[in-house]
C-alpha cells in the first residue's frame, strides 16, 4: 500500500495551493498574431526583407516631385489615420506590447486594407524612428505623398472637354486647411489645388485626414515659384481671381467665375502676397452681412466653389 502511495505522488497533476497558476495559464492569450508579425514565419522574413529594400531604394521623381516620408506616432494618431484610408507602407508594433483595443483595430485595418507591411520592433528602435517621442508602442510609416505638376492640371480638364476650375493656396501652413480645400474641390467639380514649395503646407498625414479621403482622387500639384506658375495658367487661357477683403469686386458679380478659372486664397492673417496679388487679373471680396473680417482658406475656398459650381450647372 505505501508502494502504491508513492507512485501515486509521483503523479503530475493541480497541487494544493497553486492559486490557480494552471487554469490561468489554460486562458487564452488573445488573437493569433498576422503571419507577417510572427518572428520566423516565411511572411515575416519577406516582410522584413521588403520594407528594408523600400527604405534603401530611391526615391523616383515626378514632375512634380515628391513630399518626404512621413511617422504618424501613437495608438489613437495611427488608428484614426487608418481609418481614413491615409496611405501607409509599414505598421511598426513595439515587441510584447499591452494587446489593448487600439492595437488589435490597428492590426485588423491594416491586415484588411493590404499592402502594409507588419514589423515588429523592439522600444529602442522605436524610440530612434520618433526622435523619442510617446509612441505607445505603434508607428505607422506614410510614404511621400507624389505632386502633379501645375500645367497637368489644367491639361487634365481639357482632355475631359471641361473648364480648369483649379484652387491656388498662397501662404497657407496649415495642413487641415490644406485638407479641406482639397475635400471643397473635390465635392464641386474642381480638377485640382496648386501649393508652393516652399513656405506652405503640404499633403501631411494630417492633410490626408482632414480631406476625408478626397485626396486619392483629387491631385495636389507643388510649383516652385507660385507666381510664375499663375502666370503660365493666364497664358494658357485662365483667369486668376484672388480672393481679398479690399477686393475691387464682389463675388455674385464676377462672371469670370464660370470659365476656366484659377481661385487664389491667400493665409488668414496676411492675405495675398504682394507679388500674388498684383498677378491677379480680379481680385474679387466675399461679402459678410455678419462683419466678420476674414474666413479661414477653407471655408473661403468652399464659398467660391460653390458660385464657381452653381454657374457651371
Amino acid at each position: 500500500m505505501a508502494a502504491n502511495n508513492r507512485r501515486m505522488s509521483g503523479k503530475k497533476g493541480a497541487q494544493v495551493g497553486s492559486g490557480g497558476q494552471r487554469r490561468r495559464g489554460l486562458e487564452g492569450k488573445g488573437p493569433t498574431p498576422p503571419a507577417e508579425m510572427r518572428k520566423g514565419h516565411k511572411k515575416n522574413r519577406l516582410a522584413t526583407a521588403k520594407a528594408k529594400q523600400a527604405q534603401r531604394r530611391p526615391a523616383p521623381r515626378g514632375r512634380g516631385g515628391k513630399g518626404t516620408s512621413e511617422m504618424v506616432v501613437g495608438r489613437n494618431p495611427v488608428v484614426e489615420a487608418l481609418r481614413e484610408g491615409v496611405p501607409a507602407v509599414t505598421l511598426y508594433v513595439q515587441q510584447f506590447i499591452d494587446n489593448d483595443e487600439r492595437v488589435r483595430e490597428a492590426l485588423q485595418l491594416a491586415g484588411e486594407r493590404g499592402g502594409i507591411h507588419l514589423m515588429e520592433a523592439p522600444r529602442p528602435e522605436l524610440d530612434r524612428m520618433t526622435n523619442g517621442l510617446n509612441h505607445q508602442g505603434l508607428v505607422l510609416q506614410v510614404p511621400p505623398y507624389e505632386y502633379a505638376h501645375p500645367e497637368d492640371l489644367a491639361a487634365a480638364a481639357y482632355d475631359e472637354g471641361q473648364d480648369p476650375l483649379i484652387v491656388a493656396l498662397d501662404g497657407v501652413t496649415d495642413p487641415r486647411n490644406l485638407g479641406a480645400v482639397v475635400r471643397s474641390v473635390s465635392a464641386f467639380g474642381g480638377h485640382g489645388v496648386v501649393v508652393p514649395e516652399r513656405r506652405a503646407a503640404g499633403m501631411t498625414a494630417g492633410a490626408w485626414k482632414t480631406s476625408a479621403g478626397t485626396a486619392a482622387r483629387t491631385p495636389v500639384a507643388r510649383a516652385s515659384n507660385l507666381t510664375r506658375a499663375l502666370e503660365a495658367y493666364k497664358k494658357a487661357g485662365l483667369m486668376v481671381v484672388g480672393l481679398a477683403a479690399d477686393g475691387e469686386v464682389e463675388l455674385g458679380e464676377l462672371e469670370a467665375l464660370g470659365g476656366p478659372v484659377v481661385i487664389v486664397v491667400g493665409s488668414e492673417g496676411k492675405g495675398l502676397s504682394r507679388l500674388v496679388g498684383e498677378t491677379c487679373d480680379f481680385r474679387v471680396r466675399i461679402p459678410m452681412p455678419g462683419g466678420a473680417e476674414s474666413l479661414n482658406a477653407g471655408v473661403a475656398a468652399g464659398v467660391v466653389l460653390y458660385e464657381a459650381a452653381r454657374r457651371r450647372a
